[in-house]
């Protein structure tokens, strides 16, 4: 990854500069990829009871 993708990543995720002394790269490029999934639409979803049995 190149540095301007990182910043462009940064700035899509609407982070400022103070932010990236608090998080790591690794932790930014996973903020991006769960931001992309934000709007896929599953086909079952879990409930409490789910989460109880797991």
């Amino acid at each position: 990854m190149t540095t301007p993708l990182f910043l462009l990543r940064c700035v899509q995720l609407g982070l400022s500069i103070a932010d990236l002394e608090l998080l790591s790269i690794g932790l930014i490029n996973d903020m991006y990829a769960e931001s992309r999934n934000d709007f896929c639409s599953y086909a079952v979803l879990g409930t409490q009871q789910d989460m109880d049995l797991f």
